[in-house]
């Protein structure tokens, strides 16, 4: 049988378009709190707003986009994502005081919601179902390689003392993402089982995929206890003594997640989700473990490659499902629900950590996260794992 193709022009033009949205995005999340502090003069928690509204306008955007895409369509949905994005980009040079932007970080967050949701749709439009884990895999690596890259030219910059480098780099990427989407004509497969029974649904599932939402509460879960690796790192690392080899860290995290995502993305088509998600929560577990008592350079650095392998991987397969058990004619509801419980899993977990760590210090918090993860597997399987075998008969 002859392999359906996953490198179309399709796939990666919203590839491209999704790791320029998702640098931005990481760009301005090192800087922008400095801009603020420099700039305005802002206070420290004035300028942590500064950068975490951000979070709370992504969760907006997605949570009407999925109904929005079902009513103008997935193409129409991700350029009003884009030039909203471009408009956004552009009034940072604009934004006179911490309340212009503030609110300019909220509008950019809620475009960048309407267009990352768009791109993850269309990409789970676009292909096919016996490859649709390997291609989610591939594709959410746009955003990995993004998240590793993104930050090291926003400190890279930074150290111009010229934060107007950032707004043009921005300016020019925005303009880029709207060209390449206007020259490559993007072509979607027609989208089938919408029947009359679609407005009888109810007033939730128009906006939430109800089908989604199990395993998009296994990622709410992963995401929090992922979280609090995300931003409290560099204070850990000074706690801990061992700053230079948390210089490493997202770098060994994205090593390890490109050389596996195509592995198991493969898997995952051919013996279904459960096959990595066991293996990737457990693995994840184990990685947090090591984090939580890191005394050593290597220990540090081997923390990163176990998470890198298992909460990596993990969220690829979990997008991925929560696609399949969803008909065609929802894939925008479906990857919105996915991501609204994913970003809100790393949005509150550094705010309630927060709380906690002055009480009980670093190596506690992430000691309990090792509990978490530990407590969704047995979630997993009651939610989604022993359905699974259903679920790859179907697609086979």
């Amino acid at each position: 049988m002859k392999k359906e193709k996953l490198w179309t022009k399709e796939f990666l033009t919203v590839s491209a378009i999704n790791f320029m949205l998702t640098l931005m995005f990481f760009l301005l999340m090192v800087t922008i709190a400095s801009y603020a502090k420099t700039e305005f003069n802002a206070t420290t928690s004035t300028a942590g707003l500064v950068s975490s509204i951000f979070i709370i306008g992504s969760l907006i955007g997605r949570l009407g986009t999925g109904r929005v895409i079902g009513v103008i369509g997935t193409k129409k949905t991700l350029w009003i994502g884009l030039i909203a994005f471009a408009i956004t980009t552009v009034f940072y040079f604009f934004a006179s005081s911490v309340s212009l932007l503030l609110v300019n970080r909220l509008l950019q967050g809620i475009a960048v919601g309407i267009a990352g949701t768009a791109t993850g749709t269309i990409i789970a439009q676009i292909l096919p179902p016996t490859r649709k884990g390997e291609g989610i895999g591939y594709f959410s690596l746009s955003a990995i390689l993004a998240t590793a890259i993104g930050p090291f030219i926003g400190i890279l910059l930074m150290k111009l003392d010229n934060f107007e480098w950032i707004f043009t780099l921005n300016t020019v990427l925005s303009v880029i993402c709207i060209l390449i989407y206007a020259i490559v004509k993007i072509k979607l497969p027609v989208a089938t089982g919408k029947g009359k029974e679609e407005g009888k649904t109810s007033f939730l599932s128009k906006f939430i995929e109800i089908k989604a939402l199990p395993i998009s509460f296994i990622a709410f879960l992963v995401g929090f206890s992922y979280s609090g690796v995300m931003s409290f790192l560099s204070f850990y690392a000074e706690e801990i003594n061992l700053v230079t080899a948390s210089s490493y860290f997202f770098l060994v995290y994205a090593i390890v997640v490109l050389l596996s995502r195509p592995i198991t993305g493969k898997l995952m088509d051919a013996r279904g989700a459960n096959i990595v998600s066991y293996p990737a929560l457990i693995i994840f577990a184990v990685g947090m473990f090591l984090f939580s008592q890191a005394s050593a350079g290597w220990m540090l650095l081997a923390a990163a490659a176990f998470i890198g392998f298992g909460y990596g991987n993990f969220n690829s397969v979990a997008q991925a499902v929560a696609v399949k058990v969803t008909e065609p004619h929802r894939f925008g509801l479906a990857t919105a629900t996915y991501f609204i419980l994913f970003d809100l899993g790393l949005g509150v977990g550094p705010y309630i950590l927060g709380f906690v760590v002055p009480h009980t210090g670093y190596r506690p918090v992430f000691l309990s996260m090792v509990v978490l993860i530990i407590i969704s597997i047995p979630l997993y399987f009651l939610l989604h794992g022993r359905k699974d075998r259903e679920l790859l008969k179907v697609a086979a």
